[in-house]
């Protein structure tokens, strides 16, 4: 693993999924309780490089509850909670957090079948990150031959596990023309308050604040075919990440509001390079299936950067499970479906 100088100096960076539009508490707070039900469950797991790392392949998951309050004839409060951990490596480095996140989205005109609103949301999250300090190779036990002597004195790692507060923030516009037409925009900053995430208790290193801006919709294009375009950028200290697709839906069943309906799609994915520039990341091919108030979604990320050979031309793959709880539903208004 990394020798801990670098550890002790680097700015982490955070998680990522490549069904981000199945993750929208994990995408922007805003989106907390924007939904077409009372109450939605979503569940995220993601396996990467396991070709290479095998057992110490990185393995990400998470899990999200939010619901939707009425306020009124047209507005509602928006609460949820959230919870995601990750980790890779002999070392066993791992981030785990917990969040409580609301929201609120104010009707700015329309009637119930074609509507725009605007929600701005907030959340309020614990962290943990931790190491097994034992598994670090360190520059000082290196033999000067070329060799590695573990009996060579070790670095010391004063801080393996700790905990840190985390505050975000985001925006979300969306329009709803009927219950197969809709558009969104959004964009939220995480980390506002930049915690200290370094190992070593004499040092100060920020999780960089990151700004994410997001859009995507659904465009009825004949009978029971539908296409849903979704794009993400995010800007984290010196890093950058771009992802954009679609996929096409095609409708299971003659009702004109969807209930069951199969999605293929791919997006392509576009990071910054260490010594600037833009370079092709992964081709990312996504298949989703949704019944009634159910939807689980499978992705795989085909890479096609310089790490492509080392990692046999494999890169990882996604399961997304989403579950809606209607009831009697209080609403006044189409939602996009996330």
């Amino acid at each position: 693993m990394f020798p801990l100088f670098m550890a002790g100096s680097m700015n982490a960076q955070d998680i990522h999924f490549s069904q981000f539009y199945m993750s929208p508490l994990n995408l922007n707070p805003a989106m907390t309780g924007v939904m077409n039900c009372n109450t939605r469950l979503v569940a995220n797991y993601r396996n990467q490089w396991a070709a290479v790392l095998q057992s110490d392949a990185y393995n990400t998951y998470s899990v999200s509850y939010d619901q939707k309050i009425p306020v009124g004839r047209s507005d509602y409060f928006g609460i949820g909670g959230s919870f995601f951990g990750d980790v890779a490596g002999a070392t066993r480095f791992g981030t785990i957090q917990g969040r409580l996140s609301i929201a609120y989205s104010k009707k700015m005109g329309g009637y119930r079948k074609k509507a725009h609103y605007l929600s701005i949301g907030a959340d309020i999250g614990e962290g943990q990150r931790k190491i097994n300090s034992e598994q670090l190779k360190w520059g000082t036990q290196h033999d000067g031959q070329g060799g590695f002597d573990p009996t060579l004195p070790k670095g010391v790692v004063t801080q393996p596990d700790f905990l840190y507060s985390d505050i975000s923030a985001g925006l979300l516009w969306f329009s709803t023309f009927d219950a197969n037409n809709n558009f969104y925009a959004g964009l939220s900053m995480a980390h506002l308050n930049q915690p200290n995430v370094s190992f070593q208790s004499q040092n100060f290193v920020a999780l960089y604040s990151r700004l994410t801006v997001h859009a995507g919709g659904m465009i009825e294009v004949a009978k029971g075919i539908g296409v849903i375009p979704n794009v993400v950028a995010m800007f984290q200290g010196n890093h950058r990440e771009f992802n954009v697709g679609s996929s096409v839906r095609f409708a299971l069943g003659s009702s004109r509001i969807v209930r069951q309906s199969w999605q293929a799609g791919l997006w392509y994915r576009l990071g910054t390079k260490e010594d600037g520039g833009i370079h092709s990341d992964a081709l990312i091919f996504t298949t989703r299936f949704d019944y009634e108030t159910y939807g689980i979604g499978f992705s795989y990320d085909y890479n096609v950067s310089k790490l492509q050979e080392g990692g046999n031309f494999n890169g990882a793959f996604e399961f997304s499970l989403v579950y809606y709880i209607c009831g009697s539903e209080k609403r006044s208004v189409y939602c996009p479906r996330f």
